[in-house]
């Protein structure tokens, strides 16, 4: 099952930068992990083989859905940074890790596996989070906010809060589309177009949580009708929304999906 644990990654150090700290447990022996597209990068420390190994690896932003058996897992700590954030914490552009799961130790060497050598040693969450945020400060500490990453920033939340033209938000935040998709590309990872249709996807999820009226959940999650619904779910997801659910709902899944 997916457990979040909102509040100790609001006492957190790095509460400035992460949007979520979820934690998977496997039920039965096993868990399935399934991410949603979405504009996140999130870093995952596994625990395996009952504790005598794991790792750590950067998860991209997603431009298609991820689907991964968590078999031989016995935990996983998920690691959400809010969007624009994980260029300066982690030293690499957003873009660069899209749709891709990356070891830790590829990005940074050698630190990167001596941090996973000291998560294993940790004994709880807020333990993890403190490791975590220790090692992000030593390799962000000569890294500056740009003014990239808060033009995208801007733009995440007028996209979330339910805008979904390109050019309307790039005329809002005072910059051409153009220059607007380059900055949002290269902070966040995917183009704001996508974003843009990533966030209408989530929203028909969260929808679907308490409705199965397809037609009304299409036209108040902004799209055109219920065929531009499945399109979108077979084309960003892979399954129909029927399937989707129909996974999400099983008591070994663990969907990554939050407001």
């Amino acid at each position: 099952m997916l457990h979040p644990l909102s509040a100790p990654a609001a006492t957190s150090p790095l509460s400035r930068f992460l949007e979520d700290v979820l934690v998977l447990v496997p039920s039965a022996g096993r868990a399935r992990y399934e991410r949603l597209p979405d504009g996140r990068t999130t870093m995952v420390f596994r625990v395996l083989e009952e504790g005598r190994s794991g790792d750590v690896c950067v998860v991209g932003p997603r431009m298609r859905a991820l689907f991964k058996d968590g078999g031989g897992v016995a935990q996983a700590i998920v690691l959400q940074f809010k969007p624009g954030w994980s260029s300066a914490l982690l030293g690499v552009a957003a873009n660069a890790l899209t749709d891709r799961v990356v070891p830790l130790e590829d990005i940074w060497g050698r630190p990167g596996s001596e941090l996973c050598d000291a998560l294993l040693a940790t004994r709880s969450l807020p333990e993890v989070l403190e490791r975590v945020s220790r090692a992000l400060a030593l390799r962000s500490r000569d890294s500056f906010e740009t003014s990239s990453a808060r033009l995208a920033r801007r733009a995440v939340h007028l996209f979330e809060g339910g805008e979904a033209r390109v050019e309307r938000v790039a005329e809002q935040l005072g910059v051409t589309a153009r220059h607007l998709r380059r900055s949002f590309t290269e902070c966040v990872g995917i183009g704001p177009k996508d974003f843009a249709r990533t966030v209408r996807l989530r929203r028909a999820v969260r929808m679907a949580a308490t409705s199965r009226d397809w037609a009304r959940i299409a036209a108040d999650a902004g799209y055109y009708d219920q065929a531009h619904l499945i399109t979108d779910f077979r084309e960003l997801v892979g399954l129909t929304p029927g399937t989707f659910l129909k996974r999400a709902g099983s008591a070994a899944t663990a969907v990554e999906l939050r407001d």
